[in-house]
């Protein structure tokens, strides 16, 4: 399987321009991940990608890439750009992304450094509709000692239904692409 990414990534970086006209450059991609995200027994590749030096303060951009046989290369389906924190320069502020065995995609964020407060934010997206949309959004927070100031909440997206500390609460369903998902959205659907 790790020779499978590599070599996806490495045709992605040679034969995949960016939706900008532009190659993704290597060095940016923070996490990669592969799964056939559209069943067509094809492998898909997932990353996310630092921003360049150009773009300030810009969060982490999603790319979903989809394998297309025909012409040999990897096409980018999704681009999502400013979407993922992330600067992998503190010490325990990191992001992931990876494949579930229902064949979704997670993205992983997270703070534990040492002293601060920390949380976990997950987004579970799927593929529906020939797009990526928001299915699940989880968070959780606390202090350092992990006692004080704590909160969790779990979020199906597209149903409404969730867990807030434990507590059932519903909310109004969304279908959100990644594209125009904001954090925002889950944190005001758990805070209500």
């Amino acid at each position: 399987m790790k020779r499978r990414v590599t070599a996806i990534l490495i045709a992605c970086f040679f034969a995949t321009p960016a939706l900008a006209g532009e190659p993704i450059d290597p060095d940016r991609i923070a996490s990669a991940t592969s799964g056939d995200w559209d069943g067509d027994g094809d492998t898909d590749l997932a990353m996310l990608v630092r921003p360049g030096p150009e773009d300030g303060s810009a969060k982490n951009a999603i790319y979903i890439l989809f394998n297309e046989p025909l012409s040999g290369s990897m096409q980018v389906k999704t681009l999502a750009s400013d979407k993922v924190e992330g600067d992998f320069i503190h010490v325990g502020n990191e992001a992931t992304i990876s494949t579930l065995q229902n064949g979704s995609i997670l993205v992983t964020t997270r703070n534990g450094a040492e002293g601060q407060r920390h949380y976990e934010q997950k987004l579970t997206l799927a593929y529906r509709n020939f797009q990526f949309v928001v299915a699940g959004y989880t968070f959780t927070r606390s202090d350092d000692n992990g006692v004080e100031n704590f909160m969790s909440c779990d979020l199906n997206v597209l149903t409404g239904k969730g867990k807030r500390d434990g507590t059932a609460f519903a909310v109004a369903p969304q279908f959100a692409t990644i594209e125009d998902w904001n954090d925002d959205m889950g944190t005001a659907a758990c805070n209500r």
